[in-house]
């Protein structure tokens, strides 16, 4: 098990995506545990679901170390929705740049939304639980089929403002 970095506390709701992404960039895992509860549950981009601190870190470190160690995640929207006086509901929409490719090609930019619900404890906000979701562009869902999951889209362009919304 890993030791796990004991950061300044998170005094608002607000700062837990910005910690987040800023523990990213450092690719820190320590840093990034430390945002959740010992309990925490985290949904990774591909639905890969991490309950508690330790598994989070690892994960995160192990992603560091293979893929992610260069890159540079910037938010572009954060929201705070407070469920009470010491429960919160936080999304945050992100850009990554930087990921180091697996085979021959070479990556782009990536998007997507992470949402976490936080609670306050002893006034410091932790996560106890986040999900990570990829924007596929000009996508509202996934169709399974023979050769894998393919995006797909089922409203007109701009319905809802479903694509990339803000």
């Amino acid at each position: 098990m890993g030791h796990v970095h004991q950061p300044e506390p998170t005094h608002a709701a607000e700062d837990i995506a910005q910690r987040f992404a800023t523990a990213w960039n450092s690719a820190d895992a320590d840093a990034l545990a430390s945002l959740f509860t010992e309990d925490a549950d985290f949904v990774n981009v591909v639905g890969l679901w991490w309950s508690s601190r330790d598994r989070i870190r690892s994960a995160h470190e192990y992603g560091f170390r293979r893929i992610f160690g260069d890159s540079e995640m910037t938010l572009t929207r954060t929201t705070v929705r407070r469920l009470g006086e010491q429960i919160a509901v936080v999304h945050a929409a992100w850009n990554l740049t930087g990921q180091t490719p697996l085979g021959e090609s070479d990556t782009a930019a990536r998007s997507g939304v992470i949402s976490f619900v936080v609670h306050q404890q002893n006034g410091e906000w932790l996560a106890v639980a986040a999900q990570n979701t990829d924007r596929v562009p000009g996508a509202e869902t996934l169709i399974a089929g023979e050769h894998g999951m393919q995006p797909a889209a089922y409203q007109p362009l701009g319905a809802h403002n479903v694509r990339g919304a803000k």
